[in-house]
């Protein structure tokens, strides 16, 4: 029961830094546990599944530089081990006035990121590559592409398992203690040691990090997002991907419409307060959950200055109407009767005490042990560049 390194949650993340830590240092004994009896059951296989180009991320953050390595990794990977994808492009589109000048900023934001091919496009010009899109001004992004990232996560496990690693599912992690440099890890039915432990919870990355750290900074806030399905005659008013200038006051993207690699398209999603970390339905609810989150003084701050967003969020999830005209602003001629009920995700968004949701990846460093404590979109195709991060710390800490 004693290795070298542990890694907890077996998401597309630490998965990825497992396949690091095998690919760095082939000859450690490293543990794989997760609490569910299957991997990527979460955020991994609840997206849109849209590899990220890296556009939106401010230049020399920690997710501009995870996402354009990251890119480059999940594309060989997927060659190597003859996984579908395709980089189909995408639009983003400005339809008023007001979004012209952040537009210019991603603009700019993409050529400082190394991204190639991007071209600014006018209002005709837009229709060229959408017919049915209107807009005032745009931007091409070549190198967005589309993929199904639960399978990715299973190739990852597949080849974590060939090359001799222990992973046991259906294990949730209780406790977590230190001794004499040792790390242990406890369950309900057993305990492990290790001189190094990783933890990638997710939705519940906090709880794990709390249980070293009890003055952890960040808590988790669930956002459920929720999406529509194009009905088959329908499909044809989306050639590729479709998205909307973002509030960059807000780490989401906005509603906008996704072809998926399975030939469906979405439209979605929204961000709606999930009142349960991993419920998927309007109607799920857990009082852990939400007392967690109303508690935490940075929830109450959010709420206090944004009750308007989020009002408007939950307007849109409970009447198809409020859905559909923000759908409208992207493709005018879009209707109630296009759409079919798709399915949701929820996003592991972490929030300062302050009241800031945390706009890059977070990692919180102690003694042998490193929690992941928020890696939201594009954490899936950074995932192969945020293990490979994670993988040099632990590593680092071994020699």
């Amino acid at each position: 029961m004693q290795y070298d390194v542990i890694i907890v949650g077996a998401g597309i993340v630490g998965l990825a830094t497992c396949l690091q830590i095998q690919k760095n240092r082939p000859g450690l004994k490293v543990l794989l546990l997760e609490k569910e009896k299957q991997v990527g059951l979460h955020q991994t296989s609840h997206n849109s599944g849209v590899i990220h180009s890296g556009i939106y991320y401010r230049p020399g953050s920690f997710k501009a530089k995870c996402n354009r390595r990251g890119y480059g990794l999940l594309r060989s990977f997927c060659d190597q081990h003859e996984i579908f994808y395709e980089i189909c492009g995408k639009i983003i589109v400005a339809t008023r006035q007001k979004e012209l000048s952040f537009l210019q900023t991603l603009y700019e934001r993409g050529v400082k990121n190394g991204l190639a091919g991007l071209k600014k496009l006018g209002s005709a010009e837009i229709r060229d590559y959408e017919p049915a899109v209107a807009g005032l001004a745009g931007i091409l992004v070549p190198e967005t592409g589309i993929i199904e990232f639960g399978a990715v996560a299973e190739k990852f496990l597949e080849v974590i398992r060939k090359n001799g690693m222990e992973v046991v599912l259906g294990t949730p992690v209780k406790a977590v203690s230190r001794h004499s440099g040792i790390v242990v890890v406890a369950t309900d039915t057993a305990a492990w040691q290790a001189k190094q432990l990783v933890t990638c919870g997710g939705l519940q990355s906090d709880r794990l990090a709390l249980l070293t750290d009890r003055n952890l900074p960040v808590r988790i806030i669930p956002f459920r997002g929720e999406y529509y399905t194009l009905k088959p005659l329908s499909r044809k008013l989306v050639r590729n991907l479709v998205y909307p200038v973002p509030d960059p006051s807000f780490p989401f993207l906005g509603v906008h419409f996704t072809r998926m690699i399975n030939g469906e398209v979405e439209a979605g999603p929204n961000a709606v307060l999930a009142f349960k970390r991993e419920g998927y339905r309007k109607t799920d609810f857990d009082l852990k959950d939400t007392v967690d989150i109303l508690k935490w003084p940075g929830f109450r701050k959010i709420a206090g200055k944004y009750w308007r967003q989020g009002a408007g969020e939950f307007y849109r999830s409970l009447y198809k109407k409020g859905f559909v005209k923000a759908l409208r602003r992207l493709i005018p001629e879009i209707d109630e009767s296009d759409l079919l009920p798709g399915g949701a995700g929820v996003r592991a968004q972490a929030c300062g005490e302050d009241g800031r949701l945390l706009d890059d990846f977070y990692f919180l460093e102690e003694d042998r042990i490193l929690h992941v404590c928020n890696a939201p979109s594009p954490a899936a195709t950074a995932s192969l560049a945020i293990g490979e991060y994670v993988a040099a710390r632990v590593l680092a800490g071994l020699s």
